[in-house]
């Protein structure tokens, strides 16, 4: 419970009036609605006063918890976000660090106020915004020293775009240290640096990198979707993956390939003479864009190894050895076009 409330519920108590509480500790009525709706907190040589007039300890009524609870927090930022639509800005900003004032060990009320705060001033473009930088750049540095690995990681990705936006390219950098290696957003923010720093062909290449990775990534997990289909014997939703598993090599220019492939084992599943053998047909007269990736303006910066002719007869050969399984398409047997095919 906030200052301002202890003082109202125990006024309230009391059966005094705003005006009565004023009188009685020598100062305004206003001065005590002020306190009670957040907007200042009294002078510090009025707490023993206060606490003495409601008949409760200073220590009750600075509401002093060792925690705040996830429930009050969100409650104090939802209130905080109702604030700025309808508060001048200012008052608002007084009313947050008053509440920071009075959970100051709240790493995520610190970072959530000074976000939507910060964000709110940006979308409203007042002329006067900055005056409020110092404050919320303090603020995402102390939620950046909590002890939950999730609230730095937030507290520095704040940091970084509230640098970003000031052209301050070398400390948005120094955030990027707060995440891992292996996490691609790490590696898209630099990305972002540069492209800001004159350094396009890095940018370039980093975005590039983690658009074949994030295809990489896509396709296994749509893969082993599919595995789990296959296995709940999900017949329908199998095909609607494997169309997904299509979709998506044609839309990061994998290569007709890596389109046609991907049907096979459901052709064979089902013994689809006509589809299987389509299927085959086109993979081996679409081996040579098995690796088309490497030749797509997408990927125009990256580095690919050369594939030689060696290498596309090694994959003729190998699937030509798996079309002739007679095991697996056991349901050709008697189908000349088969035959021929693998003959």
């Amino acid at each position: 419970m906030r200052v301002g409330n202890v003082i109202r519920k125990y006024r309230k108590d009391k059966n005094l009036t705003q005006e009565e509480m004023a009188k009685r500790l020598g100062v305004t009525a206003p001065a005590v609605n002020k306190w009670e709706n957040g907007y200042s907190l009294p002078d510090i040589s009025l707490l023993s006063p206060i606490a003495r007039l409601l008949n409760i300890s200073i220590d009750t009524l600075l509401s002093h918890e060792k925690e705040l609870s996830d429930a009050e927090a969100n409650r104090l930022v939802e209130e905080a976000n109702k604030k700025l639509k309808t508060e001048p800005l200012d008052e608002v900003f007084q009313w947050i660090k008053q509440c920071l004032v009075e959970y100051p060990n709240c790493n995520y009320l610190i970072l959530w106020m000074a976000r939507i705060f910060d964000s709110h001033r940006q979308m409203t473009g007042l002329p006067d915004g900055e005056k409020y930088d110092a404050y919320i750049l303090d603020c995402y540095k102390r939620a950046l020293e909590s002890d939950d690995q999730g609230m730095r990681n937030a507290a520095a990705e704040s940091l970084y775009y509230f640098y970003m936006n000031r052209e301050q390219y070398e400390q948005a950098g120094q955030c990027l240290t707060c995440f891992s290696q292996e996490n691609p957003e790490r590696k898209r923010r630099q990305a972002m640096i540069y492209s800001k720093t004159g350094r396009q062909e890095d940018a370039y290449k980093m975005f590039e990198e983690l658009l074949y990775a994030g295809y990489q990534n896509l396709n296994m997990t749509l893969r082993d979707i599919y595995m789990l289909a296959m296995k709940e014997n999900e017949r329908n939703k199998a095909h609607m993956l494997v169309d997904k598993i299509q979709k998506l090599a044609r839309l990061f220019e994998f290569g007709e390939y890596h389109e046609i492939s991907p049907a096979l084992e459901l052709a064979v599943l089902e013994k689809n003479e006509a589809e299987t053998l389509y299927i085959m047909e086109r993979m081996l007269a679409n081996l040579e864009s098995i690796c088309a990736f490497t030749k797509s303006s997408l990927y125009s910066h990256m580095e690919f190894k050369v594939i030689d002719a060696e290498y596309l007869i090694e994959v003729r050969e190998d699937l030509m050895k798996g079309f002739r399984d007679e095991e697996t398409y056991a349901y050709l047997k008697g189908n000349q076009q088969w035959r021929d095919l693998v003959g």
